[in-house]
């Protein structure tokens, strides 16, 4: 029984409703069959006992495979746990049918259903973790052949438990595996797009809301989505709350760790330490549960390849599969949703950012507690030992805070990956078992001497792309987040970080309508070459374009003299003000938000002087620091605009040739992402240097468009704007302002040495630091 694929599904317009995704369905009881591997009986007690409920569990399926599919229908009456691959099956068929009721109540309890059934297998294996212990101490005395019998009763009980457990709560069709393709749906959280479109039908905005929002968090590069969630906010009855995520509780750990950063962002250590602290926690919890899923979950039999193959063959091969989708769920934990790929190693990086955190707060007896948890991973890195003195020195006269053991926690979590590290390798090493190590930090002497070599050049491979991926991966520590509402009606995303190619980039349309693009560039041909010195002149950065410029306080000035209407110019104030506004909200700026510059550029392409042009019409900078591509360095000093924050360039045109902006690599020539320029266009971007940029020689015509920049610091405001608001204000004039509060006690954006050097000149660094971040 296969569902048919899933296709676009759209709406009738008024409200534009949601966009809906196509995917593949299909539903089936086998899983995806193991590598068919073997383990050798030398030292199997550990691995046996390990694998007990896995090894017993499998064959006890056999024992139930017979009437299984007859044995409980969804929403079973027994009130046992249904399949919830059934459920969704008969909510995605219902949802083609457009019985949108049916469809909403089969999606929902496939949903909870399937949650459902991961709590009980999480209780079970707690629940049965004892049992059959009773025998373990005879393992370690009974020689001969009742050794093996020992070992075969611990598992019989164990398996026995784990089995009445799973029976209390789940139909035994509820207990088989799903087809990977099911799994795959729900890892992308595919039901959420379902009922999205399911409850928007049924006229239930919020609960359509919040489907959505939860299905966005896992795919953060789905534009539609992501301006269906903007039109659901600016429907009515549908509140703030409807934009929460469903799936929250197997994430915690990526909120605490968003949060972490953001508190080191504001260099609030104290704060820091804290979120630092629950993502460490959080982390291992999620990765137990992980790992009990792998031993309670029921799993097929490796895929038969020798028959000639016996119980100890078999056990081992059981054994080592399971160890390795325990070792596995490292990478799962660690991958944020809506990626692909996880964060090397995860839990050391979360104590390194943890020990530095705790040393600038003041506590350094938990700063070496902290880093001893880090060294049980990297036990010679010279960093981590530097900073061991520095704190030791630190506390000198205090014995008890320097000889503080590492966190108990961590070092169980160490000792039990090395000790299945070990078994897996040796499963490699003489069973041709598969086994990819999601661990940088895996010493060398866990690998057996035969597979050193390889293992060798195989990290060493690893550790040249992570070295070329950090070369070409920015860290932007500006305290901005892309990714908050576009609070303004008409505006919609059109590219954001993923097809930017970038951090802190976004492309909204729809900013202004054709007829004020239209009026502000009236005012520019009228104005701008008188406006603010320019006069038409070459541009300062090319000799083959005339530049014109004018600002706020010059269109007042000549609205004034009569040249231009008092209404274009405050029309040119007003966008400034949209600008921000999408600015502040969807960067989430974390305080009052100050214009630092605003200026109508034209930029003209000179008749007779394009043929054989090489150079730019604006040359590659960043906009807040000196960039030296050669060492691709940015400084932040004079003569940069450091104060700088946020930039924005809103387009008035496009009939002109050339013009584009691009984003640039810190070398200012590998290129990254285009912009072409058209009215109502804004591109937004952080200031500093994960965002060097430039413009494309202006061929033919004239290109105009409105460049802003942004600060948090009051002291580096725009004068002159508000220069030309009191001139209006004093004439009784009220002018379009964005509300915000001004808090005094703001603190300005943490400035990192990674990615923003500081305003000094010194290139130092801070003793305490990271192997991958500087704090």
């Amino acid at each position: 029984m296969t569902l048919r694929s899933a296709i676009l599904y759209t709406h009738p317009p008024n409200p534009s409703p949601p966009i809906f995704h196509s995917s593949l369905l299909e539903r089936g009881r086998a899983a995806r069959p193991h590598s068919s591997s073997l383990l050798h009986p030398q030292r199997t007690a550990m691995a046996l006992r390990a694998a007990a409920v896995y090894v017993a569990l499998g064959l006890g399926l056999l024992s139930v495979s017979g009437g299984v599919f007859g044995a409980a229908a969804p929403g079973s009456l027994s009130g046992l746990l249904p399949p919830y691959d059934e459920l969704y099956y008969l909510g995605v068929r219902a949802y083609f049918k457009e019985d949108w009721e049916r469809a909403a109540e089969h999606l929902e309890k496939s949903i909870s259903t399937r949650q459902a059934l991961r709590r009980t297998r999480r209780r079970c294996h707690d629940e049965c973790s004892t049992a059959g212990d009773e025998l373990a101490p005879g393992l370690d005395t009974e020689k001969g052949g009742s050794w093996d019998l020992l070992v075969f009763e611990w598992i019989q009980q164990r398996a026995e438990c784990i089995k009445f457990c799973l029976g209390q709560s789940v139909t035994p069709a509820g207990q088989l595996p799903v087809s990977t393709d099911i799994e795959y749906e729900f890892g992308t959280r595919n039901p959420y797009n379902y009922l999205q479109v399911t409850y928007y039908n049924l006229g239930k905005l919020q609960k359509a809301a919040t489907a959505a929002h939860t299905f966005f968090v896992a795919n953060p590069s789905h534009l539609e989505m992501r301006n269906n969630i903007e039109k659901y906010r600016r429907m009515s009855g549908v509140t703030e709350d409807a934009f929460n995520d469903r799936e929250r509780e197997l994430e915690k750990h990526w909120e605490f760790y968003d949060a972490a950063t953001l508190a080191e962002s504001t260099s609030d250590w104290t704060r820091a330490v804290e979120r630092w602290k629950e993502c460490v926690n959080e982390t291992l919890k999620q990765t137990d549960d992980c790992r009990a899923q792998c031993v309670v979950a029921s799993q097929p039999f490796p895929e038969e390849t020798d028959s000639t193959e016996g119980v100890y063959e078999k056990a081992a091969a059981l054994t080592l599969s399971l160890l390795s989708c325990k070792q596995m769920c490292v990478s799962l934990v660690s991958t944020r949703p809506g990626r692909i790929s996880p964060q090397e190693d995860f839990i050391p990086l979360q104590l390194e950012h943890l020990h530095i955190a705790q040393y600038k707060a003041g506590d350094l007896k938990g700063a070496v507690k902290t880093l001893r948890s880090l060294l049980l991973f990297y036990p010679t890195d010279p960093d981590s030992l530097s900073n061991l003195q520095l704190y030791s020195e630190s506390l000198e006269g205090d014995a008890e805070a320097q000889d503080t053991s590492p966190s108990q926690e961590i070092a169980s979590y160490v000792s039990r990956a090395l000790a299945e590290k070990k078994l897996l390798y040796f499963g490699v090493e003489n069973l041709d078992f598969k086994f990819i190590d999601p661990d940088l930090w895996t010493p060398e002497d866990i690998v057996p001497e035969s597979l050193r070599e390889s293992w060798r050049a195989e990290r060493e491979l690893l550790n040249e792309k992570l070295k070329e991926g950090e070369k070409w991966l920015e860290v932007d520590d500006s305290g901005f987040y892309a990714g908050g509402p576009v609070p303004l009606v008409g505006v919609t995303i059109t590219m954001d970080d993923l097809p930017l190619n970038g951090t802190n980039r976004v492309v909204l349309d729809g900013v202004l309508s054709q007829s004020e693009c239209d009026t502000v560039m009236q005012l520019a041909s009228v104005a701008a070459s008188v406006g603010d010195g320019y006069k038409g002149r070459r541009s300062p950065h090319t000799p083959h374009e005339k530049f014109e410029g004018l600002t706020v306080l010059r269109a007042l000035k000549l609205a004034q003299d009569g040249i231009v209407n008092q209404s274009d110019a405050r029309l040119l104030h007003e966008i400034g003000e949209r600008a921000r506004t999408l600015m502040h909200s969807y960067f989430r700026s974390h305080s009052t938000l100050y214009f630092a510059y605003t200026h109508l550029v034209c930029r003209s392409a000179i008749p007779g002087h394009q043929d054989g042009r090489l150079d730019l019409s604006h040359p590659v900078h960043v906009d807040n620091c000196i960039l030296e591509p050669e060492t691709r360095q940015c400084w932040r000093e004079a003569p940069a605009f450091t104060h700088r924050d946020l930039s924005a360039i809103l387009y008035l045109n496009e009939d002109f040739e050339g013009g584009e902006l691009f984003f640039t690599d810190r070398d200012a020539k590998t290129v990254t992402a285009r912009v072409k320029p058209s009215c109502g266009r804004l591109v937004g971007f952080t200031s500093g240097p994960v965002n060097p940029h430039g413009v494309t020689a202006v061929t033919a015509g004239r290109r105009c468009a409105l460049a802003l920049w942004f600060t948090t610091e009051k002291h580096h405001r725009d004068m002159e704007r508000e220069q030309a608001e009191s001139m209006w204000a004093a004439d009784g004039q009220s002018v379009v302002k964005e509300d915000q509060e001004d808090p005094d006690s703001a603190l300005a954006p943490a400035r990192s040495g990674r990615s923003q050097t500081s305003k000094g000149r010194s290139k130092e660094r801070e003793r305490v630091t990271s192997g991958r971040d500087e704090l």
